[in-house]
């Protein structure tokens, strides 16, 4: 007489998963791309941390804020490499991650198999946008928590103002919520391509230009401009040295205004006479304050993140209606 044990090691193995089922074999499929990413962040984050500590110091040797500390942000090679990898991480997901994501499936026919296998098409998809959408959230969240923390404190050592790009793209929501939209952006362009290296280079392109240009213009319109009037021969007061200046008039009396260089005449005596003909006595300035900043990155993250939204329900139509 013989006994039979059943053993379950697949079992066994497979509960001590973090991830099970269709998420898991995703997550293999792209595991050098996931491995990369999370490498580059992790590399990141860590030289965030270390270069803070080493501001912490030099200003603590120094004195600062009792003293003055000079400008240490000057000539730091690491902010301006930790700010290019950040500022190269949407570009990175875009088009490496997301471009990919499912147009690789398709030019490839592993779509084709792993929807006539036990898993629905909606089921595989959920699953590729998980992980892209996870990575992009996850990356975006530890970077733009750490660079905060490094930046905000120490603002005013920082050459680059709280408008620009690589202060207010990277810090509060807007890195996370800009990863997320980008890799949407990807994704869909992938998926409507449906050919892997075409894919890549037009969401290189979409990409680069949003970046580079429309965003730019974008960033500047999400607050509300303000304007401030103080005599012509007066300095600006010190309290707006934090506040970006969006335009400048000369004005007279009855509040007309004219441009700054209305009175820019080659003689100091042609120009007061123009001063004088046009009853000029006050500066005009239009500007954004400091304190508007938080409001315009969580206006800005809602609009990516309703780009973001748009975007997957414009793919998950698409691709669930569409032949793979």
């Amino acid at each position: 007489m013989s006994t039979t044990l059943t053993e379950k090691p697949s079992g066994i193995s497979s509960g001590r998963r973090l991830l099970r089922g269709m998420p898991w074999l995703v997550a293999r499929q792209h595991r050098v791309a996931l491995t990369c990413v999370l490498g580059l962040t992790l590399l990141t984050a860590l030289w965030i941390v270390y270069e803070r500590g080493e501001l912490v110091q030099l200003l603590d040797a120094k004195g600062w804020p009792e003293k003055d500390a000079g400008q240490p942000m000057d000539d730091n090679r690491s902010y301006g490499y930790i700010t290019s990898i950040i500022n190269g991480l949407p570009l990175i997901l875009a088009v490496f991650i997301g471009a990919p994501l499912i147009a690789g499936d398709q030019e490839n026919g592993t779509a084709q198999l792993v929807t006539t296998q036990s898993v629905t098409r909606r089921q595989w998809l959920i699953a590729k946008l998980g992980l892209a959408y996870s990575l992009a959230l996850v990356s975006g969240l530890v970077l733009s928590v750490l660079f905060t923390w490094w930046w905000k404190p120490y603002r005013s050592l920082f050459l680059s103002e709280w408008i620009d790009g690589v202060i207010f793209d990277n810090t509060g929501p807007v890195l996370p919520a800009f990863l997320l939209f980008l890799t949407a952006a990807g994704i869909t362009i992938g998926a409507l391509v449906r050919r892997v290296l075409p894919a890549m280079v037009v969401t290189f392109l979409f990409t680069a230009i949003t970046t580079m240009f429309v965003w730019d213009e974008v960033r500047v319109r999400l607050g509300t401009p303000k304007m401030f009037t103080y005599p012509l021969d007066a300095e600006l007061p010190a309290r707006f040295d934090e506040a970006y200046e969006v335009d400048r008039w000369v004005g007279s009396a009855d509040g007309t205004l004219y441009g700054w260089g209305t009175c820019a005449e080659a003689t100091e005596k042609a120009q007061n006479a123009c001063i004088k003909d046009h009853g000029i006595v006050n500066n005009v300035i239009e500007y954004l304050d400091f304190g508007q900043m938080a409001s315009m990155q969580w206006t800005a993250a809602g609009l990516l993140l309703a780009g973001t939204a748009l975007l997957t329900a414009f793919t998950l139509w698409r691709v669930s209606r569409r032949p793979l």
